[in-house]
């Protein structure tokens, strides 16, 4: 790897934090926009992402600027994590629990549907997300989520399913997920065949909501429901960050160690280079 002094860590630190800057703004005022266009009927106080603003000038000549606005960084990060919690949260305890919004504008069989879709467009692409949050949406929901792609190409035994749960920190015992799946088999999603004394599981059908129930999901819901992929793709991803610093003092290896962690995509990694560069700034000070 290319090693390259300060002066041009410093040029593309910047470049990184203008470029999060820009996505964290404009996503954050999509959200806004998409939340209060229907969800805000059922829930007017969504946990929004700050705005961020960042001087060129001062950003380069005044580390303790720098170190502001790096904190700003930070702290938008864990906003957009809550802001997809809040989300999943007003979905799951607000809309889906008997709102009359959601019964006015989906029918029945269209509701039930609807409560497993939305698990598997938002636990189903984020696992990162679904091992920090696997309280928020109710865990007949996430199982399907997390299973869906295997039961739908074949035939899942009990510890199958047990197993994948555990990769996003969800321990369950044996007994507990075969009642859960029950639970699914009466919503109509999974049916259960026994082989040998054990049990196996696949797709009963795929979760498709009616023609009208597409064209309102459309309307409503489905922008807020791939916002938080999107966001997550983009902001939580400082590859560019994977540098190494050339630099004789003791410092650069402290840097180099931050910087290393750039390298994977995804909240846990940002935010932790983001923290420690302001540790790394805060030492300087000193």
């Amino acid at each position: 790897m290319q090693k390259i002094d300060n002066d041009e860590f410093l040029r593309r630190l910047y470049g990184v934090v203008k470029k999060l800057t820009v996505i964290s703004n404009t996503q954050g005022q999509r959200f806004k926009k998409e939340w209060y266009q229907y969800l805000g009927q059922v829930n007017p106080k969504p946990h929004l992402i700050r705005t961020i603003e960042v001087n060129k000038e001062k950003f380069f000549n005044d580390i303790n600027y720098r170190i502001s606005v790096l904190n700003d960084i930070r702290l938008a990060f864990e906003d957009t994590f809550h802001s997809i919690k809040s989300l999943l949260y007003t979905l799951y305890h607000i809309y889906f629990n008997d709102s009359s919004l959601f019964k006015k504008d989906f029918s029945e069989k269209d509701q039930n549907i609807l409560k497993y879709l939305v698990a598997v467009k938002i636990l189903g692409d984020l696992v990162q997300y679904n091992k920090m949050d696997h309280e928020t949406v109710p865990l007949k929901y996430n199982i399907l989520a997390r299973n869906y792609t295997m039961l739908k190409l074949t035939e899942q035994k009990t510890m199958d399913i047990l197993e994948r749960m555990k990769k996003v920190n969800i321990k369950l015992t044996k007994s507990e997920v075969e009642t859960l799946l029950d639970e699914i088999i009466q919503d109509g999603f999974i049916i259960k065949k026994k082989k040998n004394n054990l049990n196996y599981y696949s797709l009963a059908k795929e979760l498709e909501l009616s023609d009208e129930g597409k064209i309102k999901y459309n309307q409503s819901l489905r922008s807020i429901i791939e916002w938080p992929t999107g966001i997550w793709r983009s902001l939580f991803n400082v590859r560019e960050l994977n540098l190494t610093i050339a630099d004789d003092k003791k410092r650069a290896d402290i840097l180099n160690k931050i910087l290393s962690k750039a390298a994977i995509q995804g909240y846990a990694a940002s935010h932790y280079v983001f923290s420690n560069l302001i540790k790394y700034y805060e030492s300087l000070k000193k």
